[in-house]
């Protein structure tokens, strides 16, 4: 009595560590969040729940470049000056959230997906379909949804 010791419980006591079935399982856990992770971009928003509404300022997005909504979901390029594009934040491959825009591409830091900023196009895989494109129009210097 007060004497026993569960097994697994010996290892982490003599050594003043954390047993080795923690480590293990601490390991899985971290790694299913991770996938998860991957996993939880949560799709791409319907345009209906988008439109009408103000996604960016004109003024923030560079020509030849653009910017990641991250709460909307969405990135707005600028591919020519004046002319702007909006395309889902969720990589096509496995659901990721693209990570920023550079040098005319829209690139997905988690498998190195990368997307033309003027249609979305598959520019680099492993993502095999395009990004998913809302219709844009300049309103009041904001980018709106149509």
């Amino acid at each position: 009595m007060g004497d026993e010791v569960t097994p697994g419980a010996a290892e982490a006591a003599g050594s003043g560590g954390v047993g080795r079935r923690a480590v293990l399982c601490g390991a899985g856990a971290l790694g299913a969040a991770a996938l998860a992770g991957c996993a939880s971009g949560g799709g791409a928003k319907p345009a209906e729940d988008l439109r009408g509404k103000q996604i960016a300022k004109a003024a923030d997005i560079p020509v030849g470049g653009g910017r990641v909504y991250g709460d909307e979901k969405v990135v707005v390029t600028q591919p020519s000056p004046g002319a702007y594009k909006a395309f889902t934040a969720v990589c096509t491959h496995q659901g990721c959230a693209v990570g920023g825009v550079s040098n005319g591409l829209i690139k997905c830091h988690c498998h190195g997906s990368e997307f033309k900023i003027t249609d979305g196009s598959v520019q680099h895989g492993p993502a095999k379909a395009p990004l998913k494109e809302y219709p844009v129009r300049v309103e009041g210097g904001g980018i709106v949804v149509t």
